[in-house]
């Protein structure tokens, strides 16, 4: 075991987290070296297996990141904003890699985070499926393709429980379109509609959230003109989908330069 990355999850009491520690555990490839959980939350001391209503697996989970990253090859990181950059950081002195899947990170989040890159590869992806990162090409593609007569929209459903929008997904499918017109999305976003908005500006990308019951993810990126319309649609069921995206990227960076990273890379649908 000690000739393979250990794995350090992040955030492991979440439904996320859960799902990492149970892939990260049974796959032969890697072992699963902490879990880490907030202060003083009620896993702390426990064994991770047993926390999560099962058998003993080994793994006691700790609120103390330092402890935890001093064994890490390779973290896997789906929490907040502030958690992610403090990791980033820490990543970087563990010479660990980094994947982030966390979402609503800001401008200065993702400034501190590069410069976190220049220690550790970190590899951060708004969605870490194949399925969406293929239709990340395609919606590239199809809006370089089509004129401004046609409309985009993204739009996007979740669970009731997520608690940013637009997605970290429909933002990434938005920049993907954004890049194909050769316009920068900040220039021509358009969400949160409501009220007497007036008339569509052309040339906007719009976003639209649904948020209700148990869905997993559902995106589609709508190209409407008059007496067309296009849809581009990924529908994930399983939430495992991101858990072994999140693993294959962990296990691909570990012999990459610091830098950042996306899917695309792992994926190789990275354009040269």
């Amino acid at each position: 075991m000690a000739n393979i990355p250990g794995i350090v999850i992040t955030g492991g009491s979440g439904r996320m987290g859960q799902m990492l520690i149970r892939h990260v555990h049974e796959a032969e490839t890697c072992q699963l070296a902490a879990v880490l959980v907030r202060p003083g939350h009620s896993w702390v001391g426990q064994d991770v297996g047993v926390a999560m209503g099962g058998a003993e697996i080994g793994v006691i989970a700790t609120d103390d990141s330092v402890a935890a990253f001093a064994k890490a090859q390779a973290v896997i990181d789906f929490t907040t904003p502030d958690a992610t950059v403090a990791f980033a950081g820490l990543a970087a002195q563990a010479r660990a890699v980094h994947v982030i899947g966390t979402t609503g990170l800001t401008p200065d989040n993702l400034t501190k985070i590069n410069a976190a890159a220049r220690h550790a590869a970190i590899i951060r992806a708004g969605n870490m499926s194949l399925g969406v990162n293929l239709l990340t090409q395609l919606t590239k593609k199809v809006a370089a393709a089509l004129d401004a007569d046609f409309d985009i929209e993204v739009i996007e459903a979740h669970h009731r429980h997520k608690v940013d929008a637009p997605s970290g997904t429909a933002l990434m499918l938005g920049e993907a379109a954004a890049e194909g017109r050769g316009v920068k999305l900040d220039d021509v976003r358009d969400s949160g509609r409501d009220g007497i908005t007036g008339a569509r500006k052309p040339g906007d990308i719009g976003f639209t959230a649904i948020r209700g019951g148990d869905i997993v993810g559902e995106h589609d990126v709508l190209f409407a003109a008059p007496g067309e319309r296009i849809t581009l649609r990924h529908v994930a069921t399983d939430r495992s989908i991101f858990a072994r995206g999140a693993l294959r990227a962990a296990l691909w960076g570990q012999d990459k330069a610091p830098g950042e990273y996306d899917m695309l890379d792992v994926l190789g649908l990275a354009e040269t």
